[in-house]
């Protein structure tokens, strides 16, 4: 009697297997039909029920907030102002955010380079230079920050 429930149930299960690898052929055209059919349904129905859920709680919010506003006539309190502030959004996802221009890039590598040194010392002393007629010769001015009366240029040999 084992024997017999032991034939029947690996029985069944070859059979179902063997459906399922590749049994007629000839009904693979109906079936991804049905198949697409059956996947449109199912998304018009989370769609559908999307809708409802949401005018659901629309609905809910409504009646709440006419439940506040009587309270706030019921007792004289004046409703709150939101002030909505343009606050940039997190992105979702870092994948998706907004890719740097070549320009952008090069801004940001050059702004890394500059150090304290560089940004307090030599920055100053670059805007102070000024080239003079003679072709590679450049007289430097400017003002020491200790020192109040300008500095005259020296004169060129």
């Amino acid at each position: 009697m084992a024997a017999f429930i032991a034939k029947q149930m690996v029985g069944n299960q070859l059979s179902a297997v063997k459906g399922a690898v590749g049994g007629d052929g000839g009904d693979d055209g109906d079936d991804k039909e049905k198949a697409e059919e059956e996947e449109r349904e199912r998304q018009e129905a989370i769609k559908e029920a999307e809708d409802r859920r949401k005018e659901k709680h629309r609905k809910m919010e409504e009646e709440r907030e006419k439940m506040r506003q009587d309270i706030r006539d019921k007792y004289n309190i004046k409703k709150k102002e939101e002030i909505v502030e343009a606050a940039p959004q997190e992105e979702p996802n870092p994948l998706m955010r907004k890719k740097k221009t070549p320009e952008e890039l090069a801004a940001e590598a050059e702004q890394e380079e500059l150090d304290d040194f560089t940004s307090k010392f030599l920055l100053p002393l670059s805007n102070a230079v000024e080239p003079s007629p003679a072709r590679g010769i450049y007289i430097l001015q400017f003002q020491p920050t200790n020192c109040s009366a300008p500095i005259a240029p020296a004169p060129i040999l």
